[in-house]
């Protein structure tokens, strides 16, 4: 039986191995998979500063102070955001934030919460 290996759909590592039943895991993110389903698979993939895939609906924390234009204060660093909706583009997250309204975040600045 030959060890082949796949790249992770999510962290792109080379390692994946197989683990039976046509399913592969990455030792380096711990995501399991099939690569006939991956493939099937079209959709949008966003990674947070530590490399989490994101979801629609998924709360994260922005982790450093965010300058708003127009406002006084910036977004500090810790607040938490709820329901967030990804989207195509260079500001990947659309998400409501307390005392701020709707915005749009890069995913770079927020971590899975």
């Amino acid at each position: 039986m030959s060890e082949e290996m796949k790249a992770c759909p999510v962290c792109e590592s080379p390692y994946g191995y197989t683990t039976g039943d046509d399913s592969y895991t990455c030792p380096e993110c711990a995501n399991e998979w099939n690569p006939k389903e991956v493939e099937m698979e079209v959709g949008l993939v966003v990674l947070d500063s530590n490399g989490t895939r994101l979801q629609t609906g998924d709360s994260v924390i922005v982790i450093k102070n965010l300058p708003v234009k127009g406002a006084p204060k910036p977004v500090k660093s810790g607040t938490k955001v709820k329901n967030i909706r990804l989207t195509e583009g260079e500001h990947n997250i659309n998400c409501k934030i307390d005392g701020f309204g709707s915005m749009q975040l890069k995913s770079e600045f927020v971590k899975k919460g």
